[in-house]
């Protein structure tokens, strides 16, 4: 398989919103935690807490990595992505995203609430790993998400 249709297929696997589990680091310690993420307008996206543990760690280290679970072919697979969270102030973007996700009201009045965080997950680099071949796959290029 070429690395073009690897990261295609990879990508093939994101959905609107799905669970994956998050790490950040607090001091030398990996947190991990079940998150949703948003794929929205080829983009990663996490709404949270401006309190929550995630958003401080991210602000004193904001590399992280995300594990995406899935089934292919009867196969545990997994999809494990690396890269740099952002906080995202703009105003627009909060909105645009408020507006994607239908479970935005039940956790924030409106997207001027103060407990209204934001996170970008800015990919650079993927692998992809399944029970079959416990080989993972590295891809290098395109993490951004397929072409626009």
């Amino acid at each position: 398989m070429s690395e073009n249709s690897d990261i295609k297929e990879a990508w093939s696997h994101f959905q609107d919103f799905q669970h994956v589990f998050l790490a950040t680091m607090e001091g030398d310690h990996p947190r991990v935690r079940p998150v949703t993420l948003v794929y929205f307008e080829k983009r990663f996206w996490i709404t949270t807490g401006t309190k929550s543990a995630k958003v401080k760690q991210i602000k004193n280290n904001p590399k992280v990595e995300f594990c995406l679970l899935f089934k292919e072919k009867d196969m545990d697979c997994c999809l494990r992505v690396a890269g740099l969270a952002k906080i995202i102030r703009d105003r627009e973007t909060k909105a645009k995203i408020a507006r994607h996700c239908d479970f935005f009201s039940k956790h924030w009045k409106d997207i001027d609430d103060p407990d209204y965080t934001l996170l970008e997950m800015c990919p650079h680099r993927n692998r992809i790993r399944n029970t079959e071949k416990n080989h993972p796959r590295k891809l290098q290029s395109g993490l951004t998400g397929p072409s626009k």
